[in-house]
């Protein structure tokens, strides 16, 4: 099956609960920036053909340093973010033109490695749609107004990750459609009654956010090396 894949990596957040006085994907982990550490595992998997970054206009260049020093070759084009990330998303999907197939991974999980973005691209062959996710491991409540209204079952409850892969006009019809709020990329290809399937990828795969997810950044790449 010769499809042209390509990865758009999200990277035009604000990352404020960080506290830094820049991108957090410019914070350096283990001599490298977090950025370096996500596009690197793109650049390692034999079924991406192409990768974008979408940035923040302030953060173009220093992104394009990254690319140069590192020289990932895999990296054609940095695309200039909206104002909100399904923005982004969507400016990023179309910049893929020549795609059939779209990975949306945020910049900000940089322990993704080349099997999870392979696994996730399987998963989504029968169904043009497929999710990186994990089981919930702690008892979820709904809550309103500080009360609690129910506890769902825990068996039926996962978190949600990226890579998200789709078929680009799948998700791109899906997001040019799409009415009301969405807190992922996989929420848009639900609203247009897509079924989506879901990936266990592990725990590692973390989102970095606050200084005590750099803690635990570190912890696993030196982990990692001495594997």
């Amino acid at each position: 099956m010769n499809e042209r894949i390509v990865a758009v990596v999200t990277a035009a957040g604000k990352g404020t609960r960080m506290g830094a006085d820049k991108n957090k994907l410019l914070l350096e982990v283990s001599g490298r920036p977090v950025l370096a550490w996500t596009l690197e595992a793109f650049e390692g998997c034999p079924l991406v053909d192409e990768v974008l970054i979408v940035a923040n206009e302030q953060d173009i260049f220093s992104y394009r340093d990254i690319v140069v020093a590192e020289n990932f070759r895999k990296v054609t084009t940095i695309v200039c973010g909206g104002e909100t990330r399904a923005e982004s998303v969507y400016r990023g999907i179309c910049a893929a033109e020549n795609a059939d197939i779209v990975i949306i991974h945020d910049g900000a999980r940089p322990l993704v490695t080349p099997a999870i973005i392979a696994d996730t691209v399987e998963g989504s062959r029968e169904t043009g749609a497929a999710i990186a996710a994990v089981r919930a491991v702690d008892t979820i409540k709904r809550v309103e107004n500080g009360i609690i209204l129910e506890t769902p079952d825990r068996e039926t409850i996962w978190q949600a990750q990226t890579p998200q892969v789709f078929r680009r006009s799948l998700i791109l019809e899906a997001m040019e459609n799409c009415v009301g709020t969405i807190t992922d990329d996989a929420s848009a290809a639900e609203k247009m009654g897509e079924r989506v399937r879901v990936i266990d990828t592990g725990y590692e795969n973390i989102k970095i956010t606050t200084p005590f997810d750099l803690i635990l950044l570190e912890a696993v790449l030196e982990a990692r090396k001495k594997a």
